[in-house]
């Protein structure tokens, strides 16, 4: 096998899941509360959470699980009203916040423990059905079926790495104090804002639920994971 064959096929990969990581949704909202309302070190591991939640997707494509799901009405709809619960728990928690509410790291506040941190990250993106439609399409259309496995295992493997790293900078910069500091007096409002959108996000899957109106065929590359 000589791999350099693959570098195109790679270099296709790496922008279409550039496109999509980089696609404000679900994971990217998570993270920016956990940056504007918990300490670093729970941000970073709510990134590390959505990187490794990748590695699942990745998982059951490579052994056309995903395929079965995608094609499975019954199987399908059950991942989106799933998924859909999921967003609208995260977005009750996100439309609690009070004034003086955010930034609980403080000494004296509720912090969320570690692995707290790292599940949220993990089962944001684990659950999200435009990820398994993304994460399909991509291994069965844009990548060739006679890709080596383990090449192709190393492309998910550059995706988890690559979604983590891209998480770990937005929950590093959101983290700053100076950034902190002018979210200060509308944070609360900010996390309204966030459980707004996970609100609608939600909304939306339980609605093409209800009306079938979304066809289980590949996303745009801007999907977000």
């Amino acid at each position: 096998m000589i791999v350099q064959n693959y570098w195109l096929e790679f270099l296709t990969v790496a922008l279409v899941h550039l496109l999509a990581v980089a696609s404000p949704g679900p994971d990217f909202a998570v993270v920016l509360r956990q940056a504007l309302t918990q300490a670093r070190r729970n941000a970073l591991l709510t990134a590390a959470g959505i990187g490794i939640g990748i590695l699942l997707h990745v998982g059951y494509s490579l052994l056309g699980i995903g395929l079965i799901i995608q094609q499975s009405v019954m199987l399908f709809t059950v991942l989106k009203v799933i998924g859909a619960v999921y967003l609208l728990y995260i977005a009750w928690h996100c439309l609690q916040s009070k004034p003086g509410g955010v930034h609980v790291q403080t000494n004296g506040g509720r912090t969320q423990t570690g692995w707290a941190a790292f599940r949220l990250g993990f089962l944001t993106n684990a659950l999200n059905p435009k990820a398994t439609l993304f994460f399909v399409s991509l291994f069965s259309v844009i990548i060739n079926p006679g890709t080596p496995v383990l090449l192709q295992a190393g492309y998910g493997l550059y995706m988890a790495v690559a979604t983590g790293v891209w998480f770990t900078l937005v929950a590093l910069f959101f983290t700053h104090p100076r950034v902190r500091r002018g979210f200060n007096r509308f944070g609360h409002w900010l996390d309204r804002a966030m459980g707004g959108i996970l609100l609608l996000l939600a909304g939306q899957l339980l609605f093409s639920t209800v009306s079938g109106s979304e066809p289980l065929s590949a996303p745009s590359p801007g999907t977000d994971q």
